[in-house]
């Protein structure tokens, strides 16, 4: 076993190890040591305990005090990704009889709430004259997103026959394979169909895709990414537009409108309603906006003075 306060002296044959054994990048090294000599000055001001007397509580000790210091749930777990790691080489090599880092786990990342633009933005930005077909495509594929809550990977993957003939719900596949059907939208329904007219001008004749690119064949999800960010900002949005943004906007003008979460799960095709209920985190911001601004007892006073 290792003397006490060595834990220290193991480090640089850890990254020997990661160096030459497991062949890891140079950035990923640094990473490894830098985590790791954050956790051996911080237990070094705590005790400075011999390897083999580091144990859990104090693990978790660490993991707190550098959440307090505001360092984020992804990067602690990496560095107790780090710790695991060097423990488990020190189990190999005997220094140590158990893993202390095993079972701890760091605070949750906080999601971030997803963007959505509002309804008049939209409106603006979805009230354009398309200027070749290609524009027509890509108006339709806007359309399609914001009327069908789609993910760009369902939309990318969608083809000419899986448009209905006589009604209007689309049935599409999503994750793990499950299908779903959503609205397809007057509006939607339009831009699709004034596509269609157009789209035997550039896919080629054995293309099933409903959506194909200059080319001819399946359009790319980065090339839809790149078109609808292009067509937004020649309607002078405010914000880089992107198909999450109109998925998300989707969501909450549905949720904002019915109230109904249990339906707007469904809609977005998501497995577990926890996902969907970053949604009304958005909805609450926005009622609590249109509450600061007309509930007169929370509406700030003119100049400071009484009435």
């Amino acid at each position: 076993m290792t003397a006490p306060g060595q834990l220290r002296t193991r480090l640089s044959g850890f990254l020997d190890h990661l160096r030459h054994e497991r062949r890891l990048s140079g950035a990923t090294l640094s990473n490894y040591q830098r985590d790791l000599e954050q956790f051996t000055a911080w237990l070094e001001e705590h005790g400075n305990p011999p390897a083999e007397q580091i144990n859990q509580h104090q693990v978790r000790a660490w993991v707190a005090s550098r959440h307090r210091h505001g360092i984020g749930g992804k990067s602690l777990q990496r560095q107790l990704s780090s710790l695991r790691t060097l423990f488990r080489y020190l189990l190999r090599e005997g220094v140590v009889r158990h893993n202390p880092a095993e079972g701890v786990r760091a605070p949750k990342a906080k999601r971030p709430l997803p963007k959505a633009l509002d309804t008049d933005q939209l409106s603006h930005i979805l009230d354009i004259t398309p200027q070749d077909s290609l524009e027509t495509r890509d108006l339709a594929m806007m359309e399609l997103f914001y009327a069908s809550g789609l993910r760009l990977a369902e939309l990318v993957s969608l083809d000419v026959h899986d448009i209905p003939a006589d009604h209007d719900q689309l049935e599409v596949t999503g994750k793990g394979s499950k299908t779903r059907r959503v609205p397809l939208g007057r509006m939607a329904r339009k831009a699709i169909d004034d596509w269609l007219k157009v789209r035997g001008n550039h896919a080629d004749r054995d293309e099933t895709a409903l959506f194909v690119s200059a080319r001819g064949r399946r359009i790319h999800p980065r090339s839809v990414q790149q078109r609808i960010a292009r067509l937004a900002q020649r309607q002078h949005a405010l914000q880089h537009l992107h198909p999450h943004m109109l998925r998300h906007s989707f969501a909450s003008h549905m949720l904002e409108s019915s109230g109904d979460l249990r339906a707007v799960q469904e809609l977005l095709g998501h497995a577990d309603i926890s996902t969907t209920q970053v949604y009304t985190h958005l909805d609450f911001q926005h009622l609590a906006q249109v509450y600061d601004q007309a509930h007169p007892r929370a509406r700030r006073k003119k100049g400071g003075g009484g009435d």
